[in-house]
């Protein structure tokens, strides 16, 4: 029984209702309390989950496509830029782009009157020597004829005239080849064709100063001959040693789709070059000049027989500015293993780098894995 204010007695079915509601009121106050704690969130915790459970795929061997698919670009069978051999000032031009020429025409002729000079005094020296020369070979004889008689003539004076001729002849034979060497050089006035071709540059009018020129110099002309071409085909260096350079090869001209031409292999470089590749080179004839050089070409090379390659899915490659990798699972961790790729199909990707078939790797991997992270 309790007693309020006014000394009221209670009754007891009050006092447990009371008792009830003042425990109802401390649990929602410690409720209240607490609500400053961050609940469980059971969303939250399904995608944690679901972000650690990678997809997995296995690296599978096959055996390579019977060809493989790469670009070319046609190049001219020959091809030169002619260069003066000697300072000059071009007098006349007899071609220009388009010309067609043959073997030893002339195409520029070139002048310069230092030249002249030098071989009219080259010719007046030869002259000179040449009749010395006559003079001393006359003199020579006469005294021989002479030393017939004995006495008339001594033998050291015999000897003298002899040495005498043939220094002048030395020296009229050395004139004679300084006038020929002038006329040489003379000759390198006039630019000749070394081949039949087609000019296809031309960077000199008459009145120009050319003089001999570098690799890195302007040529006065440029000239090809297009009748024959070569396709040239750079092979990657993992395709090296599986393509099958007996067998033809068939190409399509991108500028004339649905034309497929076959031909085989001409030539092989059997050196990488700078792009880390070999160049092949394939002989195609142009006889009606509807080829032209620098066209490009799809071209299908065929591989080796049972060469095989390590394929991968393509979603499992990822690729940054840097390199281009995969992320292998071995013992439950990422290893991140640098890989090239090759030949590309609907689905999966060649590739090569440390790898071995029916390796577990991760796909639709991302570049936030770590080497090392675990795998679950």
């Amino acid at each position: 029984m309790l007693t309020n204010r006014n000394n009221l007695k209670l009754p007891t079915a009050n006092i447990m209702k009371l008792k009830y509601i003042i425990l109802l009121s401390s649990i929602s106050l410690m409720a209240a309390c607490a609500g400053n704690q961050k609940p469980v969130d059971m969303t939250e915790t399904k995608s944690t989950k679901k972000a650690t459970g990678y997809e997995t795929g296995k690296v599978s061997e096959k055996a390579l496509s019977s060809e493989a698919r790469l670009p070319g670009q046609l190049k001219p069978y020959n091809e030169v830029n002619l260069f003066p051999k000697v300072n000059g000032f071009v007098k006349t031009v007899f071609v220009d782009r388009g010309t067609l020429v043959k073997k030893g025409q002339l195409l520029v002729t070139l002048e310069a009157p230092e030249m002249e000079s030098q071989l009219q005094a080259a010719d007046s020296r030869y002259m000179q020597a040449k009749e010395n020369a006559v003079a001393s070979k006359e003199k020579y004889q006469r005294l021989k004829e002479a030393a017939k008689e004995p006495g008339s003539v001594s033998p050291l004076e015999l000897d003298n005239a002899l040495s005498k001729m043939k220094a002048d002849d030395a020296m009229a034979r050395s004139e004679s080849s300084i006038v020929a060497s002038v006329r040489t050089m003379q000759d390198y006035l006039n630019i000749r064709a070394p081949f039949d071709g087609m000019i296809i540059q031309r960077n000199v009018s008459p009145g120009a100063l050319v003089a001999p020129g570098k690799g890195t110099d302007l040529p006065m002309l440029i000239l090809q001959d297009t009748r024959k071409l070569r396709l040239e085909v750079y092979i990657p260096e993992d395709y090296v040693d599986k393509v099958d350079l007996k067998q033809p090869v068939k190409f399509t001209f991108n500028a004339m789709p649905g034309q497929e031409q076959t031909a085989k292999i001409s030539r092989s470089a059997n050196a990488l070059g700078s792009m880390r590749s070999e160049a092949i080179e394939i002989d195609v004839q142009n006889h009606q000049s509807i080829l032209k050089p620098g066209m490009y070409a799809e071209v299908r090379i065929p591989m080796l027989s049972g060469a095989k390659s390590l394929l991968v899915p393509n979603n499992a490659i990822i690729r940054s500015t840097e390199r281009e990798y995969v992320i292998a699972v071995k013992n439950g961790k990422a290893v991140i293993t640098d890989i090239k790729e090759g030949l590309t199909r609907h689905d999966s990707t060649e590739v090569f780098g440390n790898l071995k078939a029916n390796d577990t790797i991760l796909k639709n991997a991302s570049d936030e894995v770590k080497d090392g992270a675990v795998i679950n």
